[in-house]
């Protein structure tokens, strides 16, 4: 099975350098959109509802630190792990988002809800560490 990093690195060498920020929303639509077409998860590490839209510790840890991040810094991830048809979903997740701002990503996700529900009421800006569920992404995305 694929992993966030799998992902991830996809993304960097399909785009190029980004905001750290835009690779997690990033991964996370690919996710999303991953569970409301073909109705399994893309990879098994999970999004949070941080203040700043969705994001996934484990990739976090891999660049904490960094604002921009480019492929080669991005020490973990093989895209040979992906399958023909999570490239043909990552590549339709490029055309839709990859042009897109990392705060227009960001602004997306807190309109959309499965980061509020994880969020439950919370203020803006309020940290929280509450997972966004699979479930709830398949569901809502499955239902646009």
């Amino acid at each position: 099975m694929a992993n966030v990093f799998d992902v991830a690195k996809y993304f960097l060498n399909r785009i190029g350098p980004m905001s750290t920020w835009k690779l997690h929303k990033l991964c996370y639509y690919a996710q999303a959109w991953t569970l409301a077409w073909d109705e399994e998860e893309l990879f098994s590490e999970e999004f949070e509802a941080w203040s700043n839209g969705p994001v996934c510790r484990p990739l976090f840890r891999a660049h904490k630190g960094l604002y921009m991040i480019r492929s080669d810094q991005l020490l973990q991830g093989d895209e040979a792990a992906l399958t023909p048809s999570q490239r043909e979903n990552l590549d339709i997740i490029i055309r839709d988002y990859g042009d897109k701002e990392a705060y227009w990503l960001k602004e997306q996700t807190h309109h959309e809800e499965p980061w509020i529900l994880a969020r439950n009421g919370l203020p803006v800006g309020a940290p929280c560490d509450t997972v966004i569920t699979k479930e709830s992404m398949g569901l809502y995305y499955g239902g646009l």
